[in-house]
C-alpha cells in the first residue's frame, strides 16, 4: 500500500498507555489530562501539554518549600 499523501487528514488513534495514579492529587489531575488525549486531534495536544508541565514545576517548586 503507498504511503498516504502529506495533506491527508489521517486519524488519531488511542496509544492506549495507562496511567497509574500516584497518590499525589495534582499529579493525578495532570495524568488524568493527558489521559484524555487519546483521539484529540494532535493540534491541541500543546495546551494540554503546557498546562501539565506547568502543574509539575508548580508541585516540584512546592516540594522544593516544604
Amino acid at each position: 500500500m503507498p504511503p498516504a499523501p502529506l495533506d491527508a487528514v489521517v486519524p488519531a488513534e488511542p496509544l492506549g498507555v495507562e496511567m497509574a495514579p500516584t497518590g499525589h492529587p495534582g499529579i493525578d489531575a495532570g495524568l488524568a489530562l493527558l489521559e484524555a488525549l487519546d483521539g484529540v486531534p494532535a493540534e491541541a495536544h500543546v495546551a494540554v501539554y503546557e498546562d501539565v508541565h506547568q502543574r509539575l514545576v508548580d508541585t516540584l517548586a512546592a516540594l522544593d518549600q516544604e
